[in-house]
């Protein structure tokens, strides 16, 4: 799958950037005299294990269902996300337990060159940020965007290290931790996306309906089809990077069961070709309790003596 491909060349780069950066930022601090910047250059090799999880995740993923999975692998990748989530909450928590360290503890001011260090973190971090974010995006990937805010997550704490050493340069003694009070107060807005996006995972791998806009589009896409009178009950869930659909479609009750079958086929061919990446569908035909209401009534049944479905109800699953 292409989607899949795109999502597994985004984690590649990601870890690719951050075994640069995190070599690059703890050797700086060291030299440098840093503390923020050696934290957040430790904080970086977590974004490269967190990376390789949404990679492993995507990759189990797109494995084709099987007799153990007949559902396909795809919660694999609310998993990379839920993993990805509590890693991003750890290196918050992590941060802040550093900073609070150097804000005790006494300590010199960095050196000026870190400056420059920052400069070229916050501008790499914050577009592999808007880089994988936006791939996150495209395939609606909750692993892919968490992986994605772990890159702002460093451009964030890299602004606030900058700030706050800028600040211990130009006032001098005295303001030696304002790097760390300003790496602190970063550390709230990484805990807050961290919980959003462990939240989103965890509505995926317990189930949870879509957002009612999405679900109203899977229903008006269905409603389109010819012969189709109205929906009755429509559940779409998200597994992976698809959508899961379970919807009761009610047709004329006096059409044969061919011709419903030959409906349900045609809204489960509507929505997988929709843009919406449905990949299973499961359709109930249901005989309408009034009159048809739609333009493209079947009215004229073939003279083959299928049973009509008046008084019964059948279901189609499409793979």
């Amino acid at each position: 799958m292409r989607s899949v491909k795109q999502g597994l060349m985004a984690a590649g780069i990601g870890m690719a950037v951050n075994i640069v950066l995190a070599i690059v930022k703890i050797a700086a601090g060291i030299v440098g005299n840093s503390y923020a910047l050696i934290a957040d250059g430790i904080e970086s090799t977590t974004d490269i294990v967190s990376s390789l999880v949404v990679w492993t995740g995507l990759k189990i993923s797109s494995l084709p269902a099987d007799d153990d999975h007949p559902n396909g692998h795809g919660k694999s990748e609310s998993i990379a996300g839920a993993i990805v989530a509590l890693a991003l909450l750890a290196a918050a928590v992590s941060i802040a337990i550093h900073s609070v360290r150097g804000i005790i503890t006494p300590h010199h001011a960095p050196a000026w060159f870190t400056l420059l260090v920052l400069v070229l973190v916050i501008v790499t971090k914050e577009t592999l940020y808007r880089f994988v974010f936006k791939v996150g995006n495209e395939l609606t990937s909750t692993a892919v965007k968490g992986d994605a805010w772990h890159h702002r997550s460093d451009a964030i704490t890299s602004a606030a290290a900058f700030i706050g050493i800028s600040i211990a340069l130009i006032d001098g003694k005295g303001y030696e931790s304002a790097d760390d009070w300003a790496a602190l107060l970063a550390c709230v807005v990484i805990l807050f996306n961290g919980y959003r996006i462990f939240r989103t995972a965890l509505a995926e791998l317990m189930d949870a309906a879509v957002p009612n806009p999405l679900q109203k589009e899977i229903c008006e896409i269905s409603s389109s089809v010819p012969g189709v009178v109205r929906i009755e009950k429509c559940r779409t869930r998200k597994i992976g990077l698809g959508l899961f659909v379970e919807i009761h479609v009610e047709v004329d009750g006096d059409l044969t069961v061919r011709r419903g079958h030959e409906i349900a086929h045609e809204v489960s061919d509507h929505l997988k070709s929709s843009a919406r990446s449905v990949q299973d569908v499961t359709v109930h035909v249901e005989p309408a309790t009034a009159a048809p209401t739609y333009a493209h009534a079947w009215s004229k049944p073939p003279a083959d003596g299928n049973t009509l479905i008046s008084r019964h109800k059948t279901h189609i699953t499409s793979k």
